[in-house]
């Protein structure tokens, strides 16, 4: 099948220990299992009471700042050799966040033969919140062409009502339709939130998911406090023609999730060569242990 979605990213790369942690028998190539795989050895860094787990303050902030799947891997072969296929226990698992489970089914769908992307949005099927900022992973099948999947949601762990390797789209927006709802009037943009730090909200919360979601779609896979470009602007400070660029940045990302295809949109392509979208090669990462700092990036391959 002829995808960029298909050729991992430095942030998706597996990268040396993905053999070493499956052992003698390979990965699965089915979604639903490697969601299984991705469930089984990651534990939300909010999770842990759920599992009896009392989280270690260290894990909580040095996991959930890994920006690459290999360095999620590494992580995992340091506290155990168990398979990769072989649930963990909690003391043994990776401790991130939503996007970590993103990225690692991500990750090995695309290891599989599945092209799959990130995505930034917001769900509305957590308890604390109407629209809680949020990342999952969309991959492309023959039959239904972009799929959204929660690993995240597997295993009983939360109360749904839907298949987490078939998350309908009303029940996760993808940040591109937030934005959209919001400047129709559909929607209250402080409905918008991060549950955990229910301050940051509205629209330049929407604002940065929008050109978050945007830049995986092109093969940066930013982590969730990343900022750079518009997403930095105050709101009063966001021109007309910016506000234009922003519909159509979020018309295009929306339209994404319905493409009958699964190649890279060509849109998505030409909004990225906007220096006010582009990911440049250093962000401001407003990590949540560890402060404000600047974070180089690897360039990625454009095509």
């Amino acid at each position: 099948m002829d995808s960029e979605y298909l050729t991992q990213t430095p942030y998706t790369d597996p990268g040396p220990h993905l053999d070493t942690l499956v052992g003698p028998a390979p990965l699965p190539r089915d979604p639903a299992a490697l969601g299984a795989v991705v469930r089984g050895v990651m534990l939300h860094r909010e999770e842990g009471a759920h599992f009896g787990y009392t989280v270690p303050e260290e894990r909580m902030r040095e996991d959930a700042e890994s920006r690459y799947a290999e360095t999620v891997l590494r992580i995992l072969g340091e506290r155990g050799d168990t398979p990769l296929t072989e649930a963990r226990e909690p003391e043994a698992r990776f401790v991130g966040i939503c996007r970590d489970f993103a990225l690692l089914l991500c990750s090995l769908l695309r290891a599989t033969g599945t092209p799959a992307r990130l995505r930034c949005g917001y769900a509305t099927y957590f308890p604390d919140s109407l629209n809680d900022n949020h990342w999952v992973t969309e991959f492309w099948t023959a039959d239904r062409g972009w799929v959204l999947a929660d690993a995240q949601l597997i295993g009983g762990v939360y109360d749904i009502s839907f298949d987490p390797m078939d998350v309908p789209r009303t029940e996760f927006l993808v940040a591109g339709d937030a934005w959209r709802a919001c400047r129709d009037g559909r929607a209250d943009p402080d409905t918008f939130e991060v549950s955990s730090v229910p301050e940051i909200k509205g629209w330049q919360l929407v604002r940065a998911d929008v050109v978050a979601d945007l830049a995986a779609l092109g093969g940066v896979e930013p982590l969730p406090w990343d900022d750079w470009g518009l997403m930095e602007k105050d709101g009063a400070d966001v021109t007309e023609e910016e506000l234009a660029l922003l519909d159509a940045v979020a018309a295009t990302t929306a339209a994404a999730g319905h493409a009958t295809d699964a190649r890279r949109p060509e849109a998505v392509r030409r909004l990225l060569d906007d220096p006010r979208l582009a990911v440049p090669s250093e962000v401001v990462s407003r990590t949540t242990f560890g402060g404000v700092r600047v974070v180089s990036l690897p360039v990625p391959a454009r095509g």
